[in-house]
Formats: C-alpha cells, structure tokens, sequence
C-alpha cells in the first residue's frame, strides 16, 4: 500500500478519498466506453505523480469538492475560509487572505498539482477560487525534505480536469453587502488534449474587514475578477504535458471609521497640531477616501514521466503580482501628519524538478530541487511636514519620494529514503540544502529531516518526527524605504535603525497518532514543539494594507490538536479544537517599525506574537437526501471558534505590554441548503442558500492595536446569500 496515508487524514466532513482515488472513481461515471482508456492513463498518471512526493509523517487534513459543499458558502466562499475549516488555523485579516498555522505568521507555501506557486505580495487565500479545486490538503507538522521555504504548512491543491469533468456550468450568486458574484467553468477533452477554465467577477461592499461593530461598513466596496486554466496534452501512456495560468484583479476601498480624533506627532506625545499645519480645523474621518489595487498573474509549464520504478515532474513558472496603495491626501494629513501613496511590484520566476526511484520492496529513493528568482520594485511618495523638535509642523507640506529595488534568489535541493524497515514500521529520512541570496541577506542551511510511522494494527497509527527548518524572509514584505530621508518630517521614525530582516532557523517537533474508532468514526491528536532563532513575523504599519517583515531573535511555538470525523450514509460531521502558543523575544531587525519604549520592553521580556490565539475550534455537520435518481437535498451547519488574537495591555504600574492581551473570544455559527435537480445525466440545476453568522454575533478580530496591527477589526454580522447554477 501506498505509505502516504499514514498521516492523520481528519477529512471535514467525512469520508477518506485521495485526489487520485477519487479521479479513477469518477472515470466510470462520468465518461463513456470510447473514452476509458485515456481516461484510465489520466489517472494512472494523477496516481504515479503522487507518490514523487507523499507527505510522509506530516500531518495532512483533506477538503475535496464535495466536502466543500458541506461548509459556508460551498465553493463561493474565498479559498482561505476553506483552509479555515483545518485543525489549528486561527482566522485574521480577509485583507490579504491571512491565516495562521500552528501559531505561525504567514509562512504558507501553495502548490497546484504538487508545483510551486511563487509568492506575491498578496496572498493566495483571496487570490485563488475553490471552484477549480477537486481536493485540497493542508500539510503541516514535521515535513518531508521536499518542502522548503514556507514550512508553516503546505495548501496542497489537485485540480479539476476536462478528464473528469466533461461540460460547464454557469452560477449568479449574490445576497447581503450589495453582493454580486457570476461565475462560470468549463471543460473538457479533445484528442489527447484535456482543459479546464473557471472564471468569475465579484462586487460587495465588505470588502475589508468592517472596522466597527455596525451590520455595514462605511466606504468598504470592492469589485474582484479571477481566472483559471488547466491545459494537458498526453504524449504517449507514460508521459504528459501540462500548462496552468491564473489572473486576478481586486480593486479595494478601504474603510472607515466615523468620528476619529486627530492623530498624533510622531512620536505620539503630544497631539496633532493641526492649527499649525495649514490644514482644515475639522475633517470627518467618514469621508476618508483611501484605495488599494492588487494584481497577480502566473503561469506554469510542467512536463510528467512514469517509467517501471522512475516517476518524475519537472517545471518552469513565472508571476507577475502588484499592489498599489492610494491615500487620502488631505484626510491622511489631517489625522496622521502622513500621506503615503506606496506601490510594490513582484516579478518572479523559477523552475521545480522533483523525482522517485523505487529501489525494492524497502527502500524509495526521492530527490529533486527548485530555484525561484524575485525581483521586487517598491515607489512611494510620502507627504509629509516639516516639523521641529516638538513634532509641531513649521511649514507646508511637501512629498518626497522614494524608490528602491530588492533581489532574491531561493535555491533548494533534497535527497531522502523510505525505508519500510518491517511491515508496520517506516522511516522516511533525508535533508535539504537551502540558499538563500538577496540585496539585504545571504544564508544557507543543511536541514535534517526523519519522520517515523509505525501502525501496530489496521486502526492505528502513530507518527514522531524531528525536522531543521530554514526560512528566508518574503523579500516582498521586506521594506525598502530609506528611513533617514524622513528625519526632520512628520514621517521620522523615533528609532532609526534598520538591520536587515533575517532568515529564521528552526528546530520542529511533532508527535501524533490516528485511530479508527468504529467504521466512519475516526480521532487523532498531534503535538508539535519548535523552537526558532530570528524568529520571522510581519504586521501592517501605516496606512497601507502592506505587510513589513521583520525578526525576533527568539522564538517558540508549541501545541496540541484533536481532530475528530464521522460519516456514514448521507450523514458526515467533523470538529476540530487545538490548544497554541507563540511568543517571541528581542526585535533585532527593522527596528524604525517599533515604538522605543515597546522596543525595551521586548528586548528583555517575552512577549506573546499578535496572531496568537490560545484556542482555535471549528465544527460542521451535513445531511444529504437522495430522493429518487434525479433531485437531492443538501443541509449543513457549521461554526468556528477562537479565544481571541493579541492585543495591548498594560501592568499595575502602567507599563504597556505588546501582545499583553487579546480580544474577547468569539463564535460564528453558519447555515445552509441545497437543492439540486437533475434533468439529464449533464444538465443539473442547483439552487443554494447560505446564512453567515445567524446568531449575529458582533465580534472584534483586532482592536487596532498589538504589534503590527493598524486598524480594529470586526467579521462579518448576519448575512443571507443565494445561488442559482446550471450544469450542461
């Protein structure tokens, strides 16, 4: 048997079924007899490329198609609310699509059919549609070698293919905040070619996280357009080769917050002098019209090979991805003393080669490599005012601008074994090289890394492994900006040192186990330790809805998972709760970023990172009737719950404490039906309804402050939507 599912599959809503099982299960359903060979190749190949590269011991939480369907909003919510549903990730700013792993900040690698997708400077949690996902992993714990980089957890995806997916299908859907979504996907096969595309535009007005408590944001529309194509051609029984491509474009207001004070000088001592600086006495900050636009584009080009004992892949990819930053120059002014108009562009390319030699009944041999280039361009110009030692204005304003240019080379190779040592014990050991090159930064590491799977009896399986991580800092939140041109402005930073931002190196811990309770009911527990130096964190600072990257010197990061699923007939339900904590101490990079007084505070405290949450839960259940062979009737339930990320506090002597302490805990519960009629076997109409949070519950993800934090936060109040969709 394939050793991959020796990690703990907690599946949200039932049911074990790998992306390639379900492709060849689908094979006779969904095709015709003509057409059962090459299907039969197809997943042949989906089968044998796989195994490249299993997530031996890693801890591996599954989402297929159908499962998706059983969550909030199906495949119309955004991808990271997907990823949301998966034991131990806590929720923060819909923003830039940013979720939290085991306490982690970002450090999130996506892959598409086990490739790399470079990074850009938005997130692919918002840039990515579920509805050309047929499964998704995320992959967490102590990771096999071939996963570098981003080791905070892997979001592995298998794509929907024109094989397995022979027709279109078109959907309105819409409902609360002016929402408005068409969208349609197609595919098919011709010859030995297979393709499949999706596409979709959005509009809503809640865009942004809402940063009141009130049912609607002021000033928060966004309009979105998402693009997906698959490309396959077979070249013989053996061999395939295969393009993707994807495009994205958001436009974002930014929202408001009615009745703000005027800011404060820059060094928050004293207020803003706003008689002193020309502008207007008074400004609703309601009116405030700040903007943002994000544009990501990739391509990637991959060619597969099965041979007796040999399967290979080997690509090449290339990304585009932008973001541009609009003040409201007068408003900006008027509460800050700073406008900061900011744009940063990414270009990147590389190319991923990754293989497996079965040596025997004992040993597979696995090695392979990647290199990505980036190449980021960052222009900004800030207005500010002069200002005197006080941090009053004594002039006009005036901009400034500033430009720079950022390189980095990521380098990696791996070689490891598995070795099944008896029938129910495996080792899967191996290391990795990594270097990392850039303008402000040049490192490299040797990662060991050795996972052990011993399963004593069909229904269980325990897991331990131990693996040495390094983590170059994303050089598209590294910040550019030269801190020294702000000196004597309302910009100045009260500390102006700036060392560079650092690769993190860590040492990771996992132990867990999996057991078959009763036919359908499975638990697992996992427990992971890690321990960091430089450790890598980012935050928002500013204005801008862009991350700066930056270090502490320690870190560490601990926890504990139980997942838990059952499913049987129609009926499948999962819950989730994990227990984490992450703290970290000194700041020893980017320190303008910081206040002085934090600064000291933290350079001899631990402190508690701001994306801490101590308790993260999610919960679903769902029931699918089958009345006769053509209609059938969808309902779900499902929550999701979090004790709260950081925020400040302050001690009996009045000592403020970053990350001191959090926002109160908080619950979603979501519902939702399906009804779907089927009239042939491909023309199938669906209607939908889904009701977000219909407790309306009013809850803060952030209260504006904590490390890095810029705003308050608040999710989503109650909230009713709808679909309609055909299948032809």
């Amino acid at each position: 048997m394939y050793w991959s599912v020796i990690s703990w599959v907690a599946l949200s809503c039932g049911g074990t079924v790998s992306a390639q099982t379900n492709a060849v299960a689908n094979s006779g359903s969904s095709t015709n007899v003509t057409d059962l060979g090459k299907i039969t190749v197809i997943g042949q190949l989906d089968q044998a490329r796989s195994q490249i590269l299993p997530n031996l011991g890693a801890t591996a939480y599954t989402h297929t198609a159908e499962q998706i369907q059983n969550q909030s909003q199906g495949d119309d919510a955004p991808l990271n609310q997907i990823v949301l549903r998966s034991p131990g990730v806590a929720q923060d700013s819909a923003a830039n699509g940013d979720l939290h792993v085991r306490g982690e900040h970002a450090n999130l690698q996506y892959r598409i059919n086990d490739v790399i997708l470079p990074e850009g400077i938005t997130g692919f949690g918002l840039e990515l549609d579920p509805r050309f996902v047929e499964s998704m992993q995320l992959i967490t714990g102590s990771l096999p070698a071939q996963y570098g980089f981003r080791t905070a957890g892997i979001v592995d995806i298998q794509t929907k293919s024109g094989a397995f997916v022979d027709g279109g299908e078109g959907e309105i859907y819409g409902g609360s905040h002016d929402t408005l979504r068409p969208s349609f996907e197609y595919g098919g096969t011709s010859g030995k070619w297979n393709y499949f595309t999706d596409a979709s535009f959005e509009q809503n007005d809640l865009g942004i996280e809402n940063p009141t408590s009130a049912h609607s944001a002021i000033h928060d529309h966004t309009d979105q357009f998402k693009l997906f194509s698959y490309l396959s051609y077979l070249i013989d029984d053996t061999s395939r080769v295969s393009f993707m491509g994807s495009a994205s474009y958001a436009n974002y207001e930014v929202p408001n917050t009615p009745g703000l004070p005027v800011g404060t000088s820059p060094d928050g001592s004293t207020p803003w002098n706003i008689a002193g600086s020309g502008l207007p006495t008074t400004f609703d900050s309601a009116q405030l019209d700040e903007n943002q636009k994000e544009q990501n584009y990739y391509l990637v080009s991959t060619y597969q090979k099965s041979a007796g004992d040999f399967n290979g892949q080997a690509s090449v990819f290339g990304r585009a991805s932008g973001v541009h930053f609009r003040p409201d120059l007068i408003g900006d002014l008027y509460f800050n003393g700073v406008a900061s108009d900011e744009a940063r562009t990414l270009y990147s390319e590389g190319a991923q080669a990754d293989g497996s030699y079965d040596l025997g009944d004992k040993h597979t041999l696995r090695g392979g490599g990647s290199l990505v280039n980036e190449s980021v361009f960052q222009d900004s110009t800030t207005t500010v005012f002069p200002v005197d030692a006080n941090g009053n204005p004594t002039g006009a304003y005036f901009p400034i601008s500033d430009s720079s240019r950022i390189n980095a080379l990521y380098t990696g190779v791996y070689l490891q074994d598995e070795w099944k040592m008896f029938s129910k014990f495996t080792v899967n050991y191996g290391t990795r090289f990594d270097v990392f090159n850039s303008s402000f930064d040049n490192e490299c590491q040797l990662s060991p890394r050795v996972n052990m799977i011993y399963k004593p009896t069909d229904s269980t399986t325990l897991h331990a492994g131990y693996s040495r991580y390094f983590t170059p800092p994303p050089a598209e939140n590294v910040n550019g900006t030269t801190v020294a041109k702000y000196n004597g402005t309302s910009n100045e930073s009260a500390t102006t040192q700036d060392s560079p931002v650092k690769c993190e190196r860590a040492d990771y811990f996992d132990l867990g186990a999996t057991q078959q309770l009763t036919p359908g009911l499975s638990a697992g527990v996992d427990a992971y330790y890690k321990y960091a130096h430089n450790q890598l964190d980012d935050g928002l600072f500013g204005q801008t809805l862009i991350l700066s990257a930056f270090n502490y010197a320690q870190g560490k990061i601990y926890g504990i998972e139980f997942p838990i699923n059952y499913t049987h007939g129609g009926f499948s339900t999962y819950a989730n709760i994990a227990y984490s904590v992450a703290q970290g101490q000194d700041w020893n990079s980017s320190q303008f970023l910081f206040d002085p007084t934090d600064a000291a505070y933290v350079k001899n405290h631990w402190i508690y990172l701001d994306h801490d949450q101590r308790v993260t839960g999610s919960f679903g259940a769902a029931y699918v009737w089958k009345e006769g062979a053509n209609s059938s009737t969808r309902v779900y339930v499902d929550s999701i719950y979090g004790s709260g990320l950081r925020t400040d506090s302050t001690d009996s002597s009045g000592q403020t404490i970053p990350n001191g302490g959090t926002v109160p805990s908080y619950y979603t519960i979501n519902i939702g039906a399906e009804q779907t009629y089927k009239f042939t076997k491909k023309q199938i109409l669906k209607a939908r309804l889904d009701v977000v949070n219909v407790t309306d519950n009013s809850y803060a993800l952030r209260d504006g402050t904590g490390v890095g934090v810029n705003a308050a936060q608040y999710g989503e109040r109650l909230g009713f939507y709808g679909s309609l969709s055909y299948a032809f």
